[in-house]
């Protein structure tokens, strides 16, 4: 709601312009900001709303890459996931994760030197627990042929909610921040970009110039280098298609599963807001729209048999209560199968003293985007000398501003003690610090929270998504700044569809949007 045009208009030289809303692109964003660049980000639907919504959710070196000896990127990817635990600490958390052991799939001892290698490639300043063996509950949990596996850490994040954070730390370092904002043209003019944006939410189109160029399109990053720029493409794109389901819970531990299957793939049983399992993910060759990708019956079939073969507890379609599914675009390195294509990024520039530049994004992988981020300004500073260092290691997102989960939960629970423990919970789960200091700061009682849109969805918590969080339409809500679509019923959504409608609405006769 507040989100409209600052200074900037059709004549402001920015120094950057992204394209591209999701993780990467957010990224890109908050880090060029935060060193004191004019930036501009601008995403055609939704932040996160496509590949960044659609991943397992996890924070991870890619135990499975030692395979493919990506060692390089795992050691990268586990010294991240220690940054991300202090830089985001209300969206990551550190979890246990099983692994039953299977001789004929893979022997004790490679899984032992995997294991090994993935407690010491991030480095010594771990804060997560090392690997060891374990006895699992098989018969109980497990069917009763898994009786041995191995226990090692990761970590589960909100995926989507990671790049709306870094869309919001990105603006509040003075960059322009739009989505539902199309690129439809970039034109070099000698040493700075113009670009033609169409607003759909005020259905106007506009320009903005600057003087270098991110695409980080995603699965749109060789397109949008052929057709909106019309430069060639160095490198092409392989779109791999990732499904995931959503069950009730198999079991009642709080470990993940990490599965082996015959084909050599993994499956991850991961717990999933409390009552759900998240099952996932497949690897297939996908050929069409990114944002037309749905999981197949083969998907489901595969998901399923895999999970049925390692636990006692079955499960069969009729148990389904969600799935997603979503393309990662890969850089090509011809690789036979999908599951052997790196994991790792890719980052192109076009650009001379005298010729605006433009970094292409290809590849990469979500516990990577910030050390991906780093390597664009890298390869942007001779265009732009004295450039600062970035602080993006050390820098908070929003809402980790001192975050204490226990301490702010017993406090709300004090302050508002009709409110049950899994509400205040997901509110400081999901926005941090910034529920006491933003969301609730003008609350006294429970009445100050507003309508009861859904169960345990007040209109208080929507009116600050619709005032800091971007938000435009009904799933920007219920399925990447929350998750509470699931078991959501369609009066519940057509309450908040409408709430959202009127304050859009209220907004635009009030504060009118700025003309360039």
């Amino acid at each position: 709601m507040k989100h409209t045009l600052r200074s900037t208009t059709d004549d402001t030289l920015l120094d950057l312009i992204v394209v591209g809303g999701g993780i990467n692109g957010a990224g890109i964003a908050a880090d060029a900001a935060s060193r004191g660049m004019q930036v501009g980000l601008y995403e055609a639907r939704d932040f996160a709303g496509a590949t960044s919504s659609a991943s397992s959710k996890l924070i991870h070196g890619g135990l499975r890459y030692l395979e493919h000896y990506e060692f390089r990127l795992v050691g990268e990817a586990l010294a991240e996931r220690e940054v991300l635990l202090k830089k985001a600490p209300h969206i990551v958390k550190p979890m246990r994760f099983r692994l039953p052991h299977q001789p004929y799939l893979r022997p004790a001892w490679m899984i032992r030197t995997g294991l090994f290698l993935y407690d010491h490639l991030g480095g010594k300043r771990t804060s997560l627990d090392k690997s060891h063996k374990v006895r699992l509950n098989a018969g109980h949990t497990t069917t009763e042929d898994l009786k041995v596996g191995f226990e090692y850490s990761d970590c589960w994040v909100d995926d989507a909610r990671m790049v709306i954070l870094n869309a919001m730390q990105a603006e509040e370092a003075g960059a322009e921040v739009r989505n539902y904002c199309l690129v439809e043209k970039a034109q070099r003019n000698d040493n700075h970009w113009v670009v033609t944006l169409f607003d759909e939410r005020t259905q106007t189109r506009f320009t903005r110039k600057s003087k270098a160029l991110v695409n980080a399109t995603g699965p749109w990053v060789k397109h949008f280098l052929t057709e909106n720029i019309e430069l060639n493409s160095p490198y092409g794109i392989r779109l791999i298609q990732g499904s995931h389901i959503v069950v009730p819970k198999i079991h009642g531990e709080e470990q993940a599963y990490i599965l082996q299957n015959e084909d050599k793939r993994i499956v991850f049983v991961i717990p999933y807001m409390d009552k759900y399992s998240l099952i996932g993910t497949t690897d297939v060759e996908y050929h069409g729209d990114p944002r037309a990708v749905a999981i197949s019956d083969k998907e489901r079939e595969y998901l399923i048999k895999v999970v049925n073969q390692h636990f006692e507890h079955k499960i069969s379609t009729d148990d389904i209560v969600f799935e997603y599914s979503g393309v990662r675009p890969l850089c090509d390195d011809e690789s036979d199968s999908p599951q052997a294509i790196t994991r790792d990024y890719t980052l192109t520039l076009d650009g001379t003293p005298s010729k605006a530049p433009v970094v292409s994004v290809f590849g990469g992988k979500l516990t990577t985007y910030r050390k991906l981020a780093e390597s664009a300004l890298h390869h942007l500073q001779p265009f732009f000398p004295g450039l600062p260092e970035g602080n993006t290691d050390t820098s908070l997102l929003p809402g980790a501003e001192s975050y204490d989960l226990t301490h702010w939960q017993a406090e709300l629970q004090r302050h508002l003690p009709t409110l049950s423990t899994s509400l205040i919970k997901r509110w400081l789960t999901s926005y941090g610090s910034r529920v006491v200091t933003v969301m609730l700061r003008d609350v006294d009682n429970v009445g100050d929270l507003g309508e009861e849109l859904a169960p345990e969805f007040y209109a208080k918590e929507l009116d600050y998504l619709l005032e800091y969080e971007y938000i435009y339409q009904l799933d920007d809500v219920i399925w990447r700044r929350s998750k509470l679509g699931i078991g959501m019923s369609d009066g519940d959504k057509a309450r908040i569809q409408a709430y959202i409608e009127q304050k859009i609405a209220q907004q635009t006769v009030q504060e009118p949007e700025l003309v360039d």
